[in-house]
């Protein structure tokens, strides 16, 4: 399989490259600046791409069995507070990004898209999605030490997941854990659909070696096409 990977020098996309290769597939890895690349792994070819520019996306997919956008804008793998600060000043790019996607994939409508995205817009209980209450949201940026500005890149998540909804190409979407962290690969956790999977403590948490395991799992054997989906322990 040949599998895209927009995003491949990310926290995520960096280890969804690893289980890729691991795996025996062909990685193509895109990256806003291929000049910065010193790659020396077999099956793997970089390429530079701007995920805003649906013309220069549909120039560099053609041969790709699936694409999986990890977009931020910036690198929270090497500079977390400048990803936060872009996040919060532009808080729509995550929408322009999915129309982008969208768009490219108009040409190329077989392959598959899987998109990376947050735990925001998952259902805390029926009916009522974090990323729509300041009062459940403002409480979960402050557990996990963000400022409570980034409430808008949560809802620009959630946006996102609402232009895919609208289309009808072969796109997933992915809500990881609410705590997401460098950690072990495992390969067990529990699936869900639009609820958050929570531990026996009731907390919603995965390593980003496993988020990789899950999306390349997806990759492997589409589960949840045209729909989203979230892991946890």
């Amino acid at each position: 399989m040949h599998v895209g990977v927009i995003g491949a020098t990310g926290s995520i996309g960096s280890r969804v490259v690893t289980e890729a290769l691991g795996r025996g597939h062909h990685v193509t890895a895109f990256t806003r600046d291929v000049t910065q690349i010193s790659e020396e792994r077999e099956n793997i070819v970089w390429k530079s791409i701007d995920v805003l520019d649906a013309g220069r996306i549909a120039a560099v997919i053609p041969g790709l069995d699936v694409l999986i956008s990890g977009f931020q804008p910036g690198n929270a793998a090497k500079d977390l507070a400048d990803t936060v600060k872009r996040s919060i000043s532009d808080p729509m790019v995550y929408a322009t990004a999915a129309r982008a996607l969208v768009k490219a994939l108009e040409s190329h409508p077989r392959i598959r898209l899987i998109v990376i995205g947050g735990a925001g817009s998952l259902e805390i209980e029926p009916g009522l999605v974090r990323a729509d209450s300041d009062e459940h949201l403002h409480a979960s940026l402050d557990l996990l030490g963000l400022p409570r500005e980034y409430a808008a890149a949560v809802r620009g998540h959630r946006d996102a997941l609402n232009v895919l909804r609208t289309s009808n190409r072969l796109w997933t979407y992915f809500s990881p854990a609410e705590n997401i962290a460098p950690g072990e690969r495992t390969g067990r956790f529990r699936i869900g659909g639009d609820q958050p999977v929570l531990d026996p403590d009731g907390h919603s948490r995965i390593s980003m070696e496993d988020a990789a395991v899950a999306l390349v799992d997806e990759a492997e054997l589409p589960r949840f096409v045209q729909r989203r989906f979230t892991i946890g322990y």
